[in-house]
Protein backbone atom coordinates (compact mmCIF):
# COMPACT_ATOMS: atom_id res chain seq x y z
CA UNK A 1 0.00 0.00 0.00
CA UNK A 2 1.38 3.39 -0.98
CA UNK A 3 0.98 6.52 1.11
CA UNK A 4 0.06 9.77 -0.46
CA UNK A 5 2.74 12.45 0.10
CA UNK A 6 0.03 14.73 1.50
CA UNK A 7 -0.79 12.40 4.43
CA UNK A 8 0.99 13.00 7.73
CA UNK A 9 2.61 10.12 9.56
CA UNK A 10 0.92 9.19 12.80
CA UNK A 11 4.14 9.36 14.89
CA UNK A 12 4.69 13.07 14.39
CA UNK A 13 4.13 16.07 12.21
CA UNK A 14 6.25 17.52 9.45
CA UNK A 15 7.92 20.85 10.01
CA UNK A 16 8.80 23.43 7.31
CA UNK A 17 11.82 21.56 5.96
CA UNK A 18 10.04 18.20 5.68
CA UNK A 19 11.58 16.59 8.78
CA UNK A 20 9.28 14.71 11.12
CA UNK A 21 9.03 15.98 14.70
CA UNK A 22 8.52 13.31 17.31
CA UNK A 23 7.44 14.14 20.84
CA UNK A 24 9.47 12.16 23.37
CA UNK A 25 8.33 11.49 26.88
CA UNK A 26 11.04 12.02 29.46
CA UNK A 27 10.92 10.13 32.69
CA UNK A 28 12.25 11.68 35.86
CA UNK A 29 15.11 9.58 37.19
CA UNK A 30 14.84 8.75 40.83
CA UNK A 31 17.89 9.67 42.83
CA UNK A 32 19.46 6.91 44.90
CA UNK A 33 19.32 7.59 48.63
CA UNK A 34 22.66 8.48 50.23
CA UNK A 35 24.58 5.73 51.99
CA UNK A 36 26.15 5.95 55.42
CA UNK A 37 29.32 4.40 56.79
CA UNK A 38 29.03 2.79 60.21
CA UNK A 39 32.30 2.94 62.16
CA UNK A 40 33.61 1.49 65.41
CA UNK A 41 36.07 3.58 67.42
CA UNK A 42 38.86 2.20 69.57
CA UNK A 43 39.05 2.70 73.30
CA UNK A 44 41.35 1.32 75.98
CA UNK A 45 38.67 -0.48 77.99
CA UNK A 46 36.26 -2.47 75.81
CA UNK A 47 37.39 -6.12 75.65
CA UNK A 48 38.40 -7.35 72.21
CA UNK A 49 36.05 -10.34 72.62
CA UNK A 50 33.10 -7.99 73.08
CA UNK A 51 33.96 -6.12 69.86
CA UNK A 52 34.17 -9.43 67.98
CA UNK A 53 30.78 -10.47 69.40
CA UNK A 54 29.22 -7.14 68.33
CA UNK A 55 30.55 -7.52 64.79
CA UNK A 56 29.26 -11.08 64.54
CA UNK A 57 25.84 -10.35 66.04
CA UNK A 58 24.95 -6.98 64.53
CA UNK A 59 26.90 -7.02 61.26
CA UNK A 60 26.62 -10.70 60.32
CA UNK A 61 30.37 -11.30 60.13
CA UNK A 62 31.94 -14.67 60.68
CA UNK A 63 34.50 -14.98 63.48
CA UNK A 64 37.51 -14.47 61.21
CA UNK A 65 36.09 -11.33 59.58
CA UNK A 66 35.06 -9.92 62.96
CA UNK A 67 38.50 -10.58 64.42
CA UNK A 68 40.23 -8.85 61.48
CA UNK A 69 38.01 -5.75 61.81
CA UNK A 70 38.54 -5.69 65.59
CA UNK A 71 42.33 -5.70 65.04
CA UNK A 72 41.96 -2.85 62.53
CA UNK A 73 39.96 -0.83 65.06
CA UNK A 74 42.59 -1.57 67.71
CA UNK A 75 45.56 -0.61 65.52
CA UNK A 76 44.14 2.29 63.49
CA UNK A 77 41.71 3.78 66.00
CA UNK A 78 38.60 3.14 63.92
CA UNK A 79 37.24 1.01 61.10
CA UNK A 80 34.26 1.10 58.77
CA UNK A 81 32.19 -1.96 59.59
CA UNK A 82 29.50 -1.50 56.95
CA UNK A 83 27.75 0.87 54.54
CA UNK A 84 23.98 1.12 54.73
CA UNK A 85 20.94 3.30 54.05
CA UNK A 86 20.32 5.94 56.71
CA UNK A 87 17.67 3.94 58.57
CA UNK A 88 19.70 0.74 58.71
CA UNK A 89 22.90 2.57 59.69
CA UNK A 90 21.03 4.36 62.48
CA UNK A 91 19.62 1.05 63.72
CA UNK A 92 23.07 -0.59 63.72
CA UNK A 93 24.58 2.30 65.71
CA UNK A 94 21.75 2.11 68.24
CA UNK A 95 22.10 -1.66 68.60
CA UNK A 96 25.86 -1.43 69.21
CA UNK A 97 25.58 1.48 71.64
CA UNK A 98 22.77 -0.22 73.59
CA UNK A 99 24.76 -3.47 73.86
CA UNK A 100 27.87 -1.56 75.00
CA UNK A 101 25.86 0.28 77.67
CA UNK A 102 24.22 -2.94 78.89
CA UNK A 103 27.66 -4.51 79.31
CA UNK A 104 29.11 -1.29 80.76
CA UNK A 105 31.68 -0.82 77.98
CA UNK A 106 32.62 2.59 76.56
CA UNK A 107 32.62 1.30 72.94
CA UNK A 108 31.60 4.03 70.48
CA UNK A 109 29.85 3.45 67.17
CA UNK A 110 29.14 6.30 64.76
CA UNK A 111 27.84 6.88 61.27
CA UNK A 112 28.63 9.44 58.60
CA UNK A 113 27.48 10.09 55.06
CA UNK A 114 29.57 8.25 52.50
Amino acid sequence: MLMSPNLHMMSGSKDDDGDIDVALKTRARTKRPPLYKVMLLNDDYTPMEFVVMVLERFFGMNHSQAYDIMITVHKKGLAVVGVFSHEIAETKVTQVMDAARRHEHPLQCTMEKE
